[in-house]
């Protein structure tokens, strides 16, 4: 089990959560009703802001390279 407020937690958990909500923001149902930017659903909204800014294949390789050689 990893612990949310350690380093592991923080990528086996928040990248996937990040990416996800990047995804949700190319579905029009789910982009109206789940990326709104004011609420208690605008984390959602920052998530998916960061998801498409980041790239997406450098931090997830290095998130697989660190849960699998360096933990």
């Amino acid at each position: 089990m990893t612990d949310v407020y350690s380093l592991d937690g923080i990528l086996v958990f928040g990248l996937p959560f990040v990416y996800t909500c990047a995804h949700f923001k190319k579905v029009p149902h789910l982009k109206n009703w789940l990326l709104s930017k004011k609420g208690g659903l605008g984390v959602f909204y920052k998530a998916a802001v960061i998801g498409t800014r980041l790239h997406g294949a450098i931090t997830c390789i290095i998130m697989a390279f660190y849960v699998l050689f360096i933990k």
